[in-house]
């Protein structure tokens, strides 16, 4: 009780800090608001501070940084989407991605030195300042005494119990959403904060992120252009990670990235594909891809640092996807509509040429359209009520990869307002659907099958023993089901032959 009562502190403590910031409902949207919004409006801004920034977005993004790292991350989110928030707004939050107050040298190489087990003059001939501060950690240049330039990750002191707060205050929040606004539940608010906690919490053990970046390595191998610095895994332990030092410009410097010279519409088609690559290809992809954590190089590459928060799509979600993109991409909102269906996303009850309809109402409009045609905030508020027309619930495993494509696509915007996103996932989603429906993708969906037919075979004999000591107890009078009539043995005879003939089909569709 005592918990609970402090988390909903939290929320109004929230409400009040923002409603202080004035962002709530910033008054320079005044007047685009309905009548109950613009009251509503007049009335929190009692509360407001008097020194305050001129760019409604800047105030949003002190509030966050006040309110801590979990809220910080949803900043970050809306930073990159110019589009549908307003560009002002969106250069007001976009120093949430990289901008935020570092912490003490002194602290950080105490943290250095107590997890390492060695002074930092040890471990490094060169140990500069921090260059970069985030909400969770901060990064120093240094360099090893083999001479080697590394970039050190160090999380800030005290971060785990300022997320476990935040994730109760949240978790608060979203069990009253669904209590008093009965439409919220759809998106499943607690499902929603359930994965967000997660990916925050492997965020706090740079063990984890340290793995991640080697794991998306390997996976970067399929796609052009996109690298993944590597781990110096000596010299990272829970609380400090150390990888290579990248030397770029980071994408959320759009004035750096245009003094360069760099070709900007090529580096937003090759950052789509990097993403649609690994995502589709190796079931991972890098889910935190705002601007503070790309950069650029003058060969046109582009690296990723930041690796705590991880997304991961099984074999079926990619097909489902892929099948969904290829349908948009084609036109043909029949087949994606279908695989809506097939993958559960709609609920059978509704009718698929209807939910093809509204599909093809949604893409009409924006294919073959570039960036600075469509307008996205229109865009996603069709989609929304779609959504809610068809009963469509948020998908959990699916709430990573949703994220991280409104954040890819609103980086790649930015670097070309002209950016076709479809046009550049096609021929992604195209090699991917050849391999995967053709050929070599029955050819693995076959060796699968067999794995399994093969795993339970290997069972076959423990069930035979539990049901054979089922029957010998039911055969003595000692078991009967839930109390009823006790089973008699050619009821048995009868499960064992349906048992038979089913694994006998199964195999026969396994060699088919």
């Amino acid at each position: 009780m005592f918990a609970t009562l402090t988390s909903l502190a939290r929320l109004m403590r929230a409400g009040l800090t923002l409603a202080r910031h004035d962002a709530i409902l910033p008054a320079e949207y005044q007047s685009l608001y309905p009548a109950p919004a613009r009251w509503l409006g007049a009335t929190l801004r009692i509360f407001r501070r008097r020194d305050l920034a001129e760019n409604p977005g800047e105030r949003l993004a002190r509030a966050l940084e006040k309110l801590g790292p979990s809220y910080v991350k949803f900043g970050q989110i809306l930073a990159t989407r110019g589009d549908v928030i307003g560009e002002r707004f969106a250069r007001g939050l976009s120093r949430l991605q990289d901008r935020m107050p570092a912490f003490g040298d002194a602290e950080a190489r105490a943290v250095v030195a107590a997890d390492l087990g060695q002074p930092v003059d040890t471990l490094f001939s060169e140990f500069g300042p921090p260059v970069a501060a985030a909400s969770i950690a901060q990064v120093h240049k240094a360099v090893t005494p083999d001479g080697a330039v590394v970039a050190v990750k160090i999380l800030r002191p005290d971060i785990e119990r300022r997320i476990a707060r935040d994730i109760r205050t949240l978790s608060l929040g979203a069990a009253l959403a669904e209590r008093f606004a009965p439409a919220s539940r759809r998106l499943e608010p607690r499902k929603f904060v359930e994965t967000v906690s997660r990916s925050l919490t492997v965020e706090t053990d740079l063990r984890l992120e340290a793995a991640a970046a080697s794991e998306l390595g390997e996976a970067a191998a399929v796609a052009d252009g996109y690298h993944i610095p590597t781990v110096d895994w000596t010299r990272s332990t829970r609380r400090v990670l150390t990888t290579q030092w990248i030397d770029g410009i980071p994408l959320s410097d759009m004035d750096a990235i245009e003094a360069s010279g760099i070709d900007r519409p090529a580096l937003a088609t090759r950052l789509t594909r990097a993403f649609l690559s690994t995502a589709l290809d190796r079931g991972v992809f890098h889910a935190d891809m705002h601007g503070g954590n790309l950069f650029a190089r003058t060969d046109d590459t582009v690296w990723a640092v930041d690796f705590g928060i991880m997304g991961r799509i099984g074999r079926a979600e990619r097909r489902f996807l892929a099948l969904i993109l290829h349908g948009f991409l084609t036109r043909d909102y029949m087949a994606a509509a279908r695989a809506h269906f097939a993958a559960g996303y709609v609920p059978a009850r509704h009718s698929v040429e209807d939910f093809a309809s509204a599909l093809r109402a949604v893409g009409e409009p924006i294919f073959g359209k570039t960036a600075d045609q469509v307008p996205m905030s229109r865009v996603l508020l069709q989609l929304f009520e779609i959504t809610d027309l068809f009963d469509m619930r948020l998908r959990p495993e699916l709430v990573m990869l949703q994220k991280t494509m409104v954040q890819c696509e609103g980086v790649s915007r930015q670097l070309d307002a002209q950016h076709d996103m479809w046009g550049a996932a096609a021929p992604i989603v195209e090699a991917w659907m050849k391999r995967e429906l053709g050929p070599e993708g029955r050819i693995r969906d076959l060796g699968e099958d067999l794995t399994r037919l093969h795993d339970a075979l290997r069972k076959l004999p423990d069930a035979v023993d539990d049901w054979a000591e089922v029957g010998a107890q039911l055969k003595a009078g000692k078991l009967s089901l839930g109390g009823g009539p006790k089973l008699r043995p050619w009821f048995l005879r009868l499960a064992w032959l349906a048992g038979a003939a089913a694994l006998g089909a199964a195999t026969m569709l396994a060699f088919s």
